[in-house]
């Protein structure tokens, strides 16, 4: 198994591209610099030593060395030992809302990353638990099925936004159902759910589906997000603020809690029901029930040992920027001289 002590550093990848565009660029003001000096073939007679494909290979190598670098800076590791062992925990599920009026800001910064952020805090008390996560709008998608790999789950709950699901709304009865569908039940662990919405454009028959799953020992606890008092969506164009969503008259569309949806889905999964502010996500109340939830021994494979793997590309970094180095922009008259494979005349 591979692993990254350091994942986030991996976000220093993306700047390979922009180094690849003021490449791009630079190389094209040389070209029509060179072009500005007269016909092409003449100039590189007035300018024998000057090569115009080793700056490329010279890119490419600090480039991959760049690369290198970054990776061995995220610290690879491999796990170099499998051991199966004995858990005792519940199975959670943790259904969340990626609805456009998650982005409303009376949760700081928004609603979804209020509830995102809870929830990597939870992930991080978490010990023998195994965890899921479902994402819905209009429609449920499982974003990570139940595991007890903690980091793959903070890995995937980063990647969740309001452009995942196509369609719009607020399908919790689908969430819950899917939720369902993806339990093991057949392991005997005890298994629970956390619904985190402002159940609002609730669409689908929820309470039906918190009743069944209620019937099949499964608690359906809500977190609500949101105030009564409601905020305008914010519209997104290339990550920045465009305005907001408006009504058929144009004025800003306020998006408010639906607190009444919340309890009544909470009651009918009898589980609890809790509502998140700034200072509060309500997921540590939530936990305290759920930790009351009957928890049984399962077999889980575990990687014992991690040995560190950063070694190997330092050492391809430092190999590389050597060759970069020595790799002169000019070229070399006398291996130019050389004729290796000309045919001489008799």
């Amino acid at each position: 198994m591979l692993r990254f002590a350091h994942i986030d550093i991996l976000w220093g990848l993306l700047v390979i591209p922009v180094f690849i565009l003021l490449f791009l660029v630079v190389s094209r003001w040389k070209k029509k610099a060179v072009a500005s000096l007269g016909d092409k073939n003449v100039v590189k007679l007035m300018m024998p030593q000057v090569s115009f494909s080793r700056p490329w290979l010279k890119f490419i190598f600090f480039l991959v060395a760049y690369a290198s670098l970054i990776v061995a800076m995220a610290d690879p590791q491999m796990g170099s030992k499998t051991e199966e062992v004995k858990r005792k925990g519940a199975d959670l599920m943790i259904l969340l809302d990626v609805s456009n009026s998650m982005l409303a800001q009376d949760l700081a910064p928004n609603r979804l990353e209020n509830a995102k952020q809870a929830i990597a805090q939870l992930i991080d008390k978490m010990h023998d638990d195994r965890i899921g996560i479902i994402v819905f709008a209009g429609q449920a998608y499982v974003q990570l099925p139940v595991t007890t790999d903690y980091s793959a789950a903070k890995l995937f709950l980063n990647t969740i936004n309001t452009n995942m699901v196509p369609t719009q709304g607020t399908a919790i009865g689908a969430a819950i159902d899917l939720g369902m569908k993806s339990f093991d039940f057949k392991n005997g662990t005890g298994k629970a759910m956390i619904l985190i919405t402002d159940g609002e454009n609730h669409e689908d028959n929820a309470i039906e589906a918190a009743t069944l799953a209620k019937n099949k020992d499964v608690a359906i606890n809500v977190v609500g997000v949101g105030s009564a008092e409601g905020a305008p969506i914010p519209i997104y164009k290339d990550g920045q603020p465009a305005g907001f969503h408006t009504d058929s008259a144009g004025k800003p569309v306020v998006s408010k809690l639906n607190e009444d949806m919340c309890k009544d889905i909470a009651a009918a999964g009898n589980g609890v029901y809790v509502r998140a502010n700034n200072s509060n996500s309500g997921l540590s109340i939530v936990m305290d029930q759920i930790g009351k939830v009957q928890r049984k021994m399962y077999d889980s494979k575990t990687y014992k040992d991690f040995e560190d793997r950063f070694q190997f590309f330092v050492a391809i970094t430092l190999v590389l920027l050597m060759i970069e180095f020595f790799i002169s922009n000019r070229k070399n008259m006398r291996l130019s001289g050389l004729k290796l494979f000309e045919v001489k005349k008799p």
